[in-house]
């Protein structure tokens, strides 16, 4: 007998759309139990596959073919915004499918910043609870990965991006919407309304015994509705959450907010204030999220990559308290800086390095507004470094915090701070 997800895809034509790592783990997945079922695999990119059973689709038209199937299997890296969709009811992704066919519990996590902290704090809550849990998804695990893996006593704890949740049709138990802001506003059509449609997919087709958990004050724009996805559901307790804990990792409001998310929806499971607060006290922080990278010849260096709108930075800035200086910038993407200009000329620090695309605009605006702080541009992250080690003083903190992606130079976010970080540690070895 097929698990419900293979019965559910064994007679259907099916497109693979993306061949990243969930498009492989999809195939996979696939393959473990339909090893000749005829499937067809498209992507941009030229794609290394042995397997006769595979029709592949290749180059800048390999959307065209996407209404000729009977389910599509989305990657979360694919942008449908200029495709032409007959029904979108035929779109789908690993998460979906999870939502709809593993037989576990679900909590699932969204926002435009705190996702990823939110999930795993949620998920060593309970943990450290003894609660079977799983923490897949946006973080790193593809979801299909475990679907064996997971029974009815299981809570998974699935961090959802809005490219999984854009073609989600189900939504998870527990959803928590910790907040959004202006961002991929490239990747939806409609710009910033659809990427907040793709975002409350979250909680839009829950039913009246789950759970839906978002912030009431500034973390939620007044334009964005979240009681009309709601209907009569209501939030998870009228109570007020707020952990008294204490940890060099989760600074600033933002995070303690955060840690409330997290014992909020990890309580519905039987996790107690004692067991959160454990669990909140030993977190041991995320890589380029606040980031200590160390000192170095009397400065204190933070890695803040993630920080990809104005909102994530300010938040780092007003957490550190002694920051000296600041290096922004990256891919325009068509942000309104206009805000994050303002907040700068009145709270920025000592120095702000400003480097390409984004990074020269915002710094010319704030010379033009007469702001405090020192103003460098820097055409690369070599030169950003030394000009930080240089200008800095000694007992302060250099934050790399971009408000920007990271696409105009880099990969992604992960290859920016690491690369940062390298410069670091080698141009400190050599000024010795």
């Amino acid at each position: 007998m097929y698990p419900r997800i293979i019965e559910y895809l064994k007679d259907k034509s099916l497109l693979l759309l993306g061949f990243g790592r969930e498009g492989r783990s999809t195939l996979e997945h696939i393959r473990k139990y339909l090893p000749e079922k005829k499937l067809t695999l498209a992507d941009r990119n030229p794609v290394s596959l042995k397997d006769e059973n595979v029709e592949i689709i290749v180059g800048e038209n390999y959307l065209d073919s996407i209404n000729d199937f009977d389910l599509v299997i989305k990657s979360p890296g694919i942008p449908l915004r200029d495709a032409e969709i007959s029904d979108r009811s035929k779109i789908t992704c690993q998460v979906d499918l999870f939502l709809r066919f593993a037989p576990c519990h679900k909590i699932g996590i969204t926002g435009s910043k705190g996702k990823t902290t939110t999930s795993t704090l949620t998920y060593m809550m309970l943990k450290n609870a003894g609660v079977d849990a799983r923490l897949i998804g946006n973080i790193g695990v593809p979801v299909l990965e475990c679907i064996e893996d997971v029974d009815e006593n299981t809570v998974a704890v699935i961090e959802m991006s809005s490219h999984q949740l854009e073609f989600c049709s189900t939504s998870p138990e527990v959803a928590v919407f910790t907040n959004i802001f202006e961002e991929h506003l490239d990747h939806y059509k409609g710009g910033f309304a659809g990427y907040v449609n793709a975002k409350t997919n979250i909680a839009r087709y829950q039913n009246e015994n789950d759970l839906f958990i978002y912030g009431e004050k500034s973390d939620i724009p007044k334009y964005v509705d979240l009681d009309s996805i709601k209907s009569e559901k209501k939030p998870v307790s009228d109570e007020t959450f707020d952990i008294p804990f204490e940890n060099e990792h989760l600074l600033g409001a933002h995070n303690k907010t955060d840690v409330n998310y997290a014992f909020c929806a990890s309580s519905r499971f039987g996790v107690t204030l004692r067991q959160a607060l454990d669990a909140a006290n030993s977190f041991e922080g995320i890589e380029h999220r606040m980031e200590k990278v160390g000192e170095f010849r009397g400065i204190t260096f933070y890695n803040d990559c993630i920080a990809t709108i104005p909102f994530a930075v300010m938040s780092a800035v007003r957490a550190l308290k002694n920051v000296g200086t600041l290096i922004i910038g990256g891919k325009d993407r068509g942000l309104d800086y206009s805000e994050f200009v303002e907040e700068l000329k009145n709270e920025g620090p000592d120095n702000i390095i400003c480097m390409p695309d984004t990074g020269y605009s915002i710094g010319s605006s704030l010379e033009k507004a007469g702001a405090k702080s020192k103003i460098f541009y820097a055409e690369n992250m070599e030169k950003a470094v030394s000009l930080a080690f240089e200008n800095t003083a000694k007992g302060k903190i250099c934050l790399l915090s971009p408000a920007a992606s990271s696409y105009n130079v880099y990969k992604n976010f992960e290859e920016k701070g690491r690369h940062y970080k390298s410069l670091i540690k080698s141009y400190s070895e050599k000024e010795g």
